[in-house]
C-alpha cells in the first residue's frame, strides 16, 4: 500500500475514533417519555371524530370495547433505559421504603373504579427501597423499560419498569 494511502486511512480511522469515543453508547442514553408514547394509536381518533359528527351514538359503543381498545401497548421501548413522571402507588414495602409499586398517570388512578387502560400503568420494581412520603406521591422514574401484563390487586397492567433511580418530582 502507498505511504500516501496509508496515511490517509490512518488519518481517517483515528478521526473516526476520535469522534465516536465522546458520543454516549445506546444503553446510556434515556428516553424521556410522556404518557401518551405508552398508548399506541388503535382508532381511538378516529372512533372520537365518527362520535364528534354523530355517527356512533351514545350507548353504542360498549365499555369493553373501549377498554380492548386502549389496552394495547407499545413496543417501542423496550429494553430501553427510560425517564417518565406519574404517580407512586406503593404496592410493596421493605423496612426502608417501598420496593414495588404502580406508576400512575394522574392522581387517583386504581383507586376510583375503572382504573386507566394497562398501556397507562407501569409496574415499577427497585432493589433500593424508596422512601415514599405519601400516596400519590408525584416522582421521576428512570430504568430499563418494557412490556409486561400484570396483574395486581389494583389493576391490570401493561408496562414494567425495573428503576434505578426514583426521585421526587420537581
Amino acid at each position: 500500500m502507498p505511504r500516501r494511502v496509508f496515511l490517509r486511512h490512518t488519518v481517517l480511522a483515528g478521526c473516526a475514533v476520535a469522534a465516536s469515543a465522546g458520543l454516549p453508547r445506546a444503553e446510556d442514553v434515556t428516553i424521556e417519555l410522556n404518557w401518551s408514547d405508552l398508548a399506541p394509536d388503535t382508532g381511538g381518533e378516529a372512533m372520537e371524530a365518527l362520535r364528534k359528527q354523530g355517527v356512533v351514538q351514545h350507548g353504542q359503543l360498549s365499555t369493553p370495547f373501549d377498554q380492548e381498545m386502549n389496552a394495547q401497548v407499545t413496543t417501542d421501548y423496550n429494553g430501553k433505559r427510560v425517564r417518565i413522571p406519574g404517580y407512586l402507588v406503593p404496592l410493596e414495602y421493605k423496612e426502608q421504603g417501598v420496593i414495588s409499586a404502580l406508576l400512575v398517570p394522574y392522581v387517583g388512578a386504581c383507586i376510583h373504579v375503572p382504573p386507566p387502560p394497562p398501556n397507562q400503568l407501569i409496574f415499577v420494581t427497585t432493589e433500593t427501597p424508596y422512601e415514599s412520603k405519601s400516596l400519590f406521591e408525584p416522582v421521576y422514574v428512570t430504568g430499563m423499560f418494557g412490556t409486561a401484563a400484570t396483574n395486581t390487586q389494583l389493576a391490570e397492567v401493561g408496562y414494567a419498569l425495573s428503576a434505578d433511580e426514583i426521585v421526587p418530582y420537581s
